[in-house]
């Protein structure tokens, strides 16, 4: 459902054998394999030595570490269990089962041989995090560093837009640009705004349609939602802002939202919402101002046939004050 009209015033799975890619052939001996030493060639010309019993593993210096540790299947790290074919040819566990319990070098049955040697060297291991180059500083253990990266503040945001789902992910300024060019989402500065919002049949209320506006304030980003979906079986409009940052600095800002007429008016106040926290979750939190329909009607006056609703707020920032040590509202002008 889209509105008829909305005036805006701003101021200021499983794979196939012959699909199994070769790739990166590592032979790693454990302790389940032979005792004989074996030297491979790998994709690069290096070679690889493999002990066996005593699970010790030599390294010729043109092989890295980082590529015996690489899945040769979906070229993702591994983490135990990893897996080994009795050729020594290793898989991570989740490819495992994709290739139907088949080694995808040399096409002998995997079993389920764990290459120990292997996980032992991953634990001497000190990674700097996958998103260093876009500001993490930060070194690991091999082990810790998928639960950094899942949580790391430098991690790309998922897009904001609401009305499909969308696969862009980036920085804030990439997500600006890409909402303006791609998504055509009106961009605003100022950290006041006015919306009117119009529907010539309230009574269809499809779920989760939506408005989408973005507003530059205090040099950061915040996306403006307006929404209208079922709740349960009434129709209910819904306004609320989420922070294009980390939870952190959202909570050093602060939004109000009024809709009102015949006399009343609902305000809304709270603390806007980090875009890591998807769409659907902030609206299924209820997080923001929720307006009956027959409240929205009423606001529009008239004969109650046609929704002129209008939503108008602000956006502040608190400020320490250096001589009290209180917090004090700096509005945008």
């Amino acid at each position: 459902m889209e509105f008829d009209s909305i005036e805006c015033v701003s101021s200021s799975d499983g794979i196939e054998e012959d699909e199994i890619p070769q790739l990166h052939p590592h032979i790693i001996r454990s302790q389940f394999s032979s005792s004989k030493t074996t030297t491979h060639k790998n994709n690069n010309g290096s070679s690889i030595l493999c002990e066996g019993n005593n699970g010790g593993i030599a390294i010729h210096p043109a092989t890295s570490v980082h590529e015996l540790l690489e899945c040769p299947v979906c070229t993702n790290s591994m983490y135990p269990p990893i897996h080994q074919c009795h050729n020594g040819h290793t898989i991570c566990s989740t490819c495992k089962a994709r290739v139907h319990n088949r080694c995808p070098t040399c096409r002998q049955e995997l079993g389920d041989i764990r290459c120990l040697a292997l996980e032992k060297v991953a634990e001497s291991l000190e990674l700097p995090c996958k998103f260093g180059s876009l500001g993490c500083p930060e070194i690991f253990p091999y082990y810790s560093k998928l639960k950094h990266e899942a949580a790391c503040n430098f991690r790309p945001y998922n897009c904001p837009y609401a009305g499909s789902e969308c696969a862009a992910v980036g920085d804030i300024p990439y997500l600006v640009t890409h909402l303006r060019d791609d998504h055509k989402v009106d961009m605003h500065s100022g950290c006041t705004f006015n919306h009117r919002y119009v529907k010539s049949n309230p009574r269809e209320v499809e779920n989760a349609t939506w408005m989408l506006t973005v507003f530059n304030c205090f040099g950061q980003y915040f996306c403006l939602h307006f929404e209208a979906f079922q709740l349960g079986m009434a129709p209910v409009y819904m306004a609320f802002l989420r922070f294009m940052g980390d939870e952190t600095d959202a909570q050093n800002y602060t939004y109000s939202l009024e809709v009102g007429g015949n006399g009343r008016k609902l305000i809304w106040e709270g603390t806007p919402r980090s875009i890591r926290d998807s769409h659907r979750k902030v609206r299924d939190s209820h997080d923001g101002l929720v307006i009956q329909r027959n409240m929205a009607l009423f606001f529009s006056g008239g004969d109650r046939k046609e929704l002129k609703l209008r939503v108008t707020g602000r956006i502040w920032k608190e400020q320490q004050n250096p001589d009290e040590g209180a917090c004090i509202p700096n509005l945008c002008s």
